[in-house]
């Protein structure tokens, strides 16, 4: 993708530490000259509402990826218009700016910034979410803790960014459009890959946790509909009735007084099948009270029970290793299995199921936000087959999807160096550190693909799943 780039002839010091040497011919400019916000209400809210996120951008909500909670209305939100940058400013020191590509209405919170120059608002966007300048915005919020930094406007506009010719903005913008074009279709199908992966792994748990491995066992009728046949020596049981409930209720807040502890949060069960002793948790306190009812053992199942994504509930997470001091967060459920009832490796693949999703997909309920009651949780029905069939049953799913999981993990991993890489290259290109001034596309860029359009990521971003944290944290 580089075809051959070197850096530029001559450079000089920027006078800014994260940006260093820049272009002899550039300029480094304070964002108060290149940017001036606009705060225009909407009177009744009947504009098209914009959502913003690190994979799409900013588009309309309906837009958004499954059954997204919204507000009833939107009067009093911001108006922005086409070219507009519009930043979230508890989340400036991420990078979350998208400069809008169709008038609307957003969130009051969001800072909605009118370009001098419009038409290459692009370019902006693509230096705002570099690693270096992602840093200096982080020295520039204000807050006390981090969920509630913010970058104020005045803090925004001394901050001093590159401003290259306008003709060569026009350069860079086409080499990263190129960039992209190939990184997507490079994307696209390692995400097709990955879709068939996953539909394959699915189909062996899926048939497994409901019928056993066991081609001659006799069936009987499950007296479900969505469950249909099962063998004969199965039975039908409640979540209920074969493991524990824990809601835990223990935040993310240092106290004085309280136990040091580690906290299995949100994210870390939402991102990982399973959970180990050595993974980086976030420190926090608890009562003691808090630690013995939430202290994780080996074997229990951990679930997602609030999301304001539907199909982000009911995620579950088995525990493999513990330590003293690692406890459940709030926002997720323990499930710890009876004994002689159900074993954790197997309860957590039945969760995983079709039948047990759809179950939570139809108990999640909310306004602001889709949860799961301790009685909806209570009544997740699943088929129960002796301890030592649910052994045999994981150690099969084990071993069915072995090579299933590598190739996923190799897809992904792919996934993300070429991310990783396609991050780098455009950092470079447009602080200045290379010259695509006679930068030539080797193929044309196809007619499906969106200038500027944003690059599509696996699953749930990191950042995308602390919004989903925060949000329904905010909610309390």
């Amino acid at each position: 993708m580089t075809n051959g780039l070197r850096p530029y002839p001559e450079y000089k010091d920027a006078g800014v530490p994260w940006l260093g040497a820049i272009p002899a011919h550039w300029a480094a400019m304070r964002c108060k000259y290149l940017f001036r916000e606009v705060d225009t209400r909407s009177e009744n809210g009947e504009e098209t509402h914009l959502s913003m996120s690190q994979k799409h951008g900013l588009i309309p909500s309906k837009d958004m990826d499954g059954r997204r909670l919204h507000s009833e209305s939107y009067a009093g939100g911001k108006l922005c218009q086409p070219h507009d940058l519009v930043l979230n400013r508890l989340k400036a020191h991420l990078g979350v700016f998208a400069h809008a590509r169709q008038s609307g209405v957003v969130s009051p919170d969001y800072t909605v910034l009118r370009p001098a120059f419009p038409e290459h608002v692009a370019y902006f966007e693509h230096v705002f979410k570099t690693p270096a300048c992602v840093s200096e915005l982080r020295c520039s919020t204000k807050g006390i803790v981090e969920g509630f930094w913010r970058l104020y406007t005045d803090d925004f506009y001394r901050i001093r960014v590159p401003l290259p010719p306008a003709h060569e903005r026009d350069a860079i913008l086409a080499f990263v459009r190129s960039v992209d074009a190939t990184v997507r279709r490079f994307i696209r199908n390692r995400l097709r890959l990955v879709e068939v992966l996953n539909e394959q792994k699915q189909a062996i748990i899926d048939r497994a946790v409901t019928r056993g491995i066991d081609e001659s066992a006799p069936l009987k009728p499950s007296g479900i509909d969505w469950l249909g046949d099962m063998p004969e020596h199965w039975s039908v049981r409640r979540v209920r009735n074969v493991a524990d409930l824990r809601v835990s209720n223990v935040d993310k807040h240092t106290k004085p007084g309280e136990l040091p502890v580690r906290l299995c949060n949100y994210t870390d069960v939402y991102k990982n099948a399973t959970i180990r002793a050595d993974m980086p948790f976030m420190s926090a306190t608890a009562t003691a009270e808090e630690v013995k009812a939430f202290r994780l053992e080996v074997g229990d199942v951990i679930i997602t029970k609030d999301s304001e994504d539907w199909q982000d509930i009911g995620v579950p997470a088995l525990v493999e290793e513990t330590a003293e001091d690692l406890v459940c967060g709030y926002h997720l459920a323990i499930l710890r299995p009876k004994p002689m009832s159900v074993t954790g490796p197997f309860l957590a693949y039945a969760l995983r199921s079709r039948s047990v999703v759809t179950q939570f997909s139809i108990a999640a309920t909310g306004v602001t936000r889709y949860g799961l009651s301790h009685g909806a949780i209570k009544s997740i029905v699943l088929p129960v087959p002796p301890i030592p069939e649910q052994d045999g049953i994981v150690r099969h799913i084990d071993q069915a999807t072995a090579t299933l999981n590598h190739a996923l993990r190799r897809a992904t991993r792919e996934i993300e160096l070429i991310q990783e890489y396609r991050t780098r290259l455009i950092a470079d290109v447009v602080t200045g550190k290379l010259d695509v001034r006679g930068f030539v596309p080797t193929e044309p860029m196809p007619a499906d693909e969106t200038a500027d359009e944003p690059i599509e990521e696996v699953g749930l971003e990191d950042e995308e799943a602390e919004l989903v944290e925060e949000a329904v944290d905010a909610a309390d």
